[in-house]
């Protein structure tokens, strides 16, 4: 009964009229910063926190979580009508939100992809609310091999995803771990692959490459099928009125992906550095290979957009556990939440729900109010961004351009990340036509350079020996759960090809 009454008390301090203004603006800007292509949440965190300075701690708080958790929801709304995600996080969304937005389904994909983002968001939040301070003692216990074999279980979606064409993927996996090389070697500070540029010390960022190869790639590729030369109706067709809202089979095979999805990627998502972006693909992974039909994913399955959306939402809410209980930021956009904390004089650590519960549990609470306010402006705005594909192609790919130029230039000022986005569009178109993976690239760039950080680390503490993985309980367990992945994957692709005789 303490929790309940701890949430009282949190929900008595969130509804207050001004920490409701506060939670409701914070919902709306982080919406359009998930929109905007390259922006993130961690650039609209920094960019607005000196706006904060001299606002009440909690109210302030509360909008910069809203603005965290809101850019989830906004974020995904490009992938599905556009290809373009503009952050790691919401890559796994483009695999079947695209597609099911070029079978003519926009809305009920949108629709869907709010009601996912509700249910991991709301889901996360109560697990925070029931089991932070058990999930504070097990990720205490994470070292590098942990993070490592989590990473490693990323990576196993590579494989997953690679299907049949699977030689073609595994290049495209290559192409993204070069990628991921560039910049200073962490062991030797030398530089590798900077051809001199000081720009290209710190490696190249994901998110010229992503909205190059997604974004610019697609645009490409339209412009090669000659889509420009048509009147309206854009890169996918206009969803028709009556078939707004997703049909009762959607739901249904969305069932479980709900579950799993939320489910995994809180317990994900408390642990710090592995993020949202791991959950989301992790999930997908695991809903492709529980599927009965597996062959649908990546073509507009309704449980590939349910399953990552519900599970990056959920790990933006488990991101919060150790912050709050461990003052360790799990990603960029939480560091900014540490530091906005310690700016007001709060040090997250574990007696922080005990010497100031006002702050801490109404935190907790203006989630749970938050995820039901954007559920709403997400569904009542979905006509309004529908109706973005009813504008001409020729009107609607320069607009795509400037934006995705605009907003990859906007994250670090730099020129060469813009050119970067070009140059990935132009490979990525190459992929498309070809039959490469583009997604496969983009997540080898990710989890590549944390793979080999961790790995050295892990080698470094065991002094070369890989018996660590299996000497350290949760780094073995990791481990006989991602060999159980493969393993279920294989299985079922063998068994349907046995079915096809």
């Amino acid at each position: 009964m303490e929790i309940f009454d701890q949430l009282l008390l949190g929900f008595s301090v969130a509804i207050s009229p001004i920490n409701i203004v506060y939670l409701m603006l914070g919902s709306l800007i982080g919406m359009v910063v998930g929109i905007i292509p390259g922006f993130g949440p961690a650039a609209g965190l920094s960019i607005l926190l000196p706006l904060t300075f001299g606002m009440d701690p909690t109210g302030a708080i509360i909008m910069l979580a809203a603005i965290y958790y809101g850019a989830m929801y906004g974020g995904t709304i490009t992938s599905i009508l556009l290809n373009t995600p503009g952050e790691s996080a919401v890559v796994a969304s483009t695999f079947d939100g695209y597609p099911l937005a070029q079978q003519g389904r926009a809305g009920p994909a949108l629709v869907m992809q709010a009601a996912a983002s509700f249910v991991g968001g709301t889901v996360g939040v109560i697990l925070i609310s029931v089991l932070a301070a058990v999930f504070a003692q097990v990720t205490r216990g994470f070292g590098p091999p942990e993070f490592f074999m989590l990473v490693l279980m990323g990576i196993v979606t590579l494989i997953v995803l690679i299907g049949d064409n699977w030689r073609f993927g595994a290049i495209s996996a290559l192409i993204g771990f070069a990628l991921g090389t560039v910049g200073v070697d962490l062991e030797t500070g030398m530089q590798r692959f900077t051809f001199g540029s000081a720009e290209l010390i710190g490696g190249i960022a994901f998110i010229p490459i992503a909205i190059g190869l997604f974004g610019l790639g697609e645009l490409f590729y339209a412009f090669y099928q000659g889509l420009h030369r048509g009147g309206s109706g854009g890169i996918i067709q206009y969803q028709s009125e009556k078939h707004f809202w997703p049909s009762m089979r959607d739901w249904i095979e969305s069932r479980m992906a709900f579950v799993r999805g939320s489910i995994l990627g809180f317990c994900i998502g408390v642990v710090p550095g592995a993020g949202a972006t791991v959950a989301s693909l992790m999930s997908y992974s695991i809903e492709k290979s529980s599927s009965k039909t597996p062959e649908k994913f990546g073509k507009g399955a309704m449980p590939g957009l349910v399953a990552p959306e519900c599970a990056n939402n959920a790990a933006s809410a488990g991101s919060m556990v150790p912050l709050l209980t461990l003052g360790i930021p799990g990603s960029a956009s939480t560091a900014v939440l540490l530091a906005a904390l310690l700016m007001w004089g709060l040090k997250p650590g574990p007696l922080l729900m005990e010497q100031n519960p006002e702050f801490a549990w109404a935190l907790v609470a203006s989630m749970y109010l938050g995820n039901m306010a954007l559920l709403a402006i997400n569904i009542f705005a979905i006509p309004l961004f529908v109706t973005l594909l009813k504008v001409p192609y020729r009107v609607l790919a320069p607009a795509v351009i400037l934006v995705c130029t605009m907003g990859t230039f906007s994250v670090h000022g730099s020129i060469i990340e813009v050119w970067l986005m070009f140059a990935a569009g132009g490979v990525g178109f190459f992929m498309k036509l070809y039959g490469f993976s583009p997604a496969a690239t983009v997540l080898a760039l990710v989890l590549g350079p944390l793979a080999e950080e961790t790995l050295r680390q892990t080698l470094i503490i065991s002094r070369g020996s890989p018996m660590i993985f299996v000497e350290r309980g949760m780094s073995l367990g990791i481990l006989i759960f991602t060999i159980g992945v493969i393993a279920f994957g294989y299985f079922m692709n063998r068994s349907r090809r046995l079915a096809k005789g």
